[in-house]
């Protein structure tokens, strides 16, 4: 008895008939909208790299929360730019720096939105690397001194996480940064902060406008002697396994489009939250684009967005967050 052909086709006809057997989807809630909170200006900064973005004061801080929450954004990302920077970073670690005032006004406005911020140092180094620095031995050139850079971020976790932050995300790629901030906050009795770990973040170009946007730039080489080299992805399934064993209670890939593969990789070996950061670049390649009529924004957004959470991701840092959010 012969069989009909199956034509796939016949689910395609209607958008309720897509809509129905639609494989992996993209909302809302699945999305972390990253903030820049800085003490140097008084009044939100428009980030020329990055159409659509700004710099905010912490007085900015509650209303962008609200905003966040009542588009179905369940999270944010912060970022801080201190006043004052110095050669070892210290502002990291301020009580009353940028970021943990930004935490404490989120959670007293929005005290359900899921508050994460970014432990590395570069935003508050003079010279933008992501560590302490020494001179490397017998030149007289300089290299982050891995070890020395640990305390400073410990210190910075537990600065975020005491102001009220439910998740710290160290993004520096020091080795043994995640169980030095594990030992430091449960220490302090503060076991119920997760740690994002950017577990695996490439040297990559994508990076250029969050240098403007963090104020961040190194100020001589670049970060290819900790950050991964673009060409390895078994090197990622070794930094997300260290980071886990020494206590990360999920991992994040960075940039996300380049490195889908990568994503996918670590999807199928570990079974813990997976999140991937869509990077400045890919944002700003977006917005230009979009700006020159060579793409749909909207519909670009949306497809690029379906291709991470398609690779693995459980969530996904954007930029696009909000604009998303309002067409999902």
């Amino acid at each position: 008895m012969a069989f009909p052909t199956h034509r796939p086709r016949r689910l395609r006809r209607t958008a309720a008939l897509r809509a129905l057997v639609r494989e992996t989807s993209v909302a809302p809630s699945d999305l972390v909208f990253p903030l820049f909170v800085s003490e140097a200006i008084d009044a939100p900064r428009p980030i020329s790299t990055m159409p659509g973005i700004s710099q905010i004061t912490v007085r900015e801080v509650a209303a962008e929360a609200r905003a966040l929450r009542d588009l179905g954004i369940g999270s944010t990302i912060l970022f801080g730019i201190p006043k004052q920077k110095d050669d070892r970073g210290t502002a990291a670690y301020d009580p009353n720096g940028p970021v943990p005032r930004a935490v404490a006004a989120i959670k007293d406005a929005v005290p359900e939105l899921v508050v994460i911020t970014d432990v590395c140092v570069d935003e508050y180094t003079s010279h933008g690397h992501c560590g302490i620095l020494r001179k490397m031995r017998g030149s007289n050139e300089l290299e982050v001194d891995n070890d020395a850079t640990l305390e400073v971020l410990a210190k910075a976790a537990v600065a975020h996480a005491r102001a009220g932050a439910d998740i710290v995300a160290p993004s520096d790629m020091m080795d043994g940064r995640v169980g030095a901030i594990r030992t430091m906050l449960d220490g302090e009795g503060l076991e119920d902060v997760a740690i994002l770990s950017y577990a695996v973040k490439y040297a990559s170009a994508f990076y250029g406008p969050f240098r403007e946007a963090a104020e961040c730039a190194p100020q001589f080489g670049d970060r290819a002697g900790y950050q991964m080299d673009p060409g390895n992805s078994r090197e990622a399934l070794v930094e997300a396994r260290l980071d886990l064993e020494e206590g990360a209670d999920m991992l994040m890939v960075k940039p996300a489009l380049p490195y889908l593969d990568v994503l996918q990789r670590i999807r199928q070996a570990f079974d813990v939250p997976i999140g991937a950061y869509n990077v400045s670049g890919e944002y700003a390649m977006i917005k230009a684009a979009a700006a020159a009529n060579m793409i749909d924004e909207q519909r670009a957004v949306r497809e690029l967005l379906t291709s991470i959470r398609r690779a693995g991701a459980d969530f996904i840092l954007t930029y696009h967050a909000k604009d998303a959010a309002r067409s999902l």
